[in-house]
């Protein structure tokens, strides 16, 4: 009885394993409610978009730490060359995508890729995935760059960083193992769970806004299906409007989370995972004082 008093005792202290907890229960018991009340096609399109999101999102987090360290790598080696013509040309080039709104820049590369797609470019969705990766990633690596540039500078002010030259340690093997991994891996691994939320934003976001702006079939076509298309799909929509008829009719409630159960269960993925993404990462900053 202890044991399991310690159990949820840490659990609750540890807030982001809690609500990453909270997020896969709530996930799992909405599955199986859907697999109860909702229709099989409309479950398969769930359990796809669903599945397309959130491997994209995660695409997007591993090309965003891999580009964003070599960005850095890159800017701090070119800074202590004696021609500062390769740095000051990176880093307008960094502040060129600075200036881009995030989802301005990320629905034009979706619509590149999208073209890319209808002139037979990627063979199937899978081969698409790698590509709106990149292209998200472009758009967020900033963000991450910013951390990995605050942290190296930081700790070049300390005494180590000059002791460690002193003794013949190399700076790249100081900045890459010393400063980014024994020192920041924490703040880097925190950085990339909010840039795995805002991709799952951005991207919902994007393919809502394609799917509404061209047509309700031009991302099934184009892109592969997620949560954002299947929320501008036309049944979805009805769904999420039928919400208004319980304030006329509010014995109606009870039919929303069998009738209209597609819109309601992909507004309730998108919106519950992103709230859970953002307290993970809250409490995994609270959980290691960062």
């Amino acid at each position: 009885m202890k044991t399991d008093t310690n159990f949820f005792s840490r659990l609750y202290n540890s807030k982001d394993q809690l609500w990453t907890l909270i997020w896969i229960t709530g996930i799992l018991s909405l599955g199986i409610w859907d697999m109860v009340f909702l229709n099989k096609p409309a479950f398969n399109k769930v359990i796809t978009g669903f599945f397309n999101t959130f491997t994209i999102a995660f695409i997007v987090a591993v090309f965003t730490l891999f580009l964003g360290w070599m960005i850095t790598i890159a800017l701090n080696f070119t800074e202590r060359m004696k021609n500062r013509v390769p740095f000051l040309m990176l880093m307008f080039f960094l502040n060129i995508i600075r200036s881009v709104p995030q989802i301005v820049g990320v629905l034009i590369a979706y619509v590149i890729i999208a073209q890319a797609a209808t002139r037979g470019t990627f063979k199937s969705g899978f081969t698409i995935f790698p590509a709106m990766g990149i292209a998200m990633s472009l758009f967020i690596v900033i963000e991450l760059v910013d951390l990995m540039r605050e942290r190296i500078d930081h700790f070049k002010k300390l005494d180590f960083y000059n002791a460690m030259r002193v003794c013949g340690i190399s700076e790249s093997r100081i900045i890459n193992f010393h400063i980014l991994w024994k020192n920041s891996r924490l703040h880097i691994f925190n950085k990339l769970i909010s840039i795995f939320g805002s991709a799952v934003f951005l991207q919902c976001s994007v393919d809502f806004i394609i799917s509404v702006g061209l047509s309700s079939d031009v991302n099934s076509v184009m892109l592969p299906s997620t949560l954002g298309s299947l929320l501008a799909k036309i049944d979805s929509k009805q769904d999420i409007l039928a919400i208004g008829s319980i304030f006329t009719n509010p014995s109606y409630i009870t039919n929303l989370f069998t009738l209209h159960l597609q819109g309601i269960t992909v507004a309730f993925l998108i919106v519950f995972s992103l709230y859970c993404v953002y307290a993970i990462s809250n409490g995994f900053a609270e959980r290691h004082r960062l």
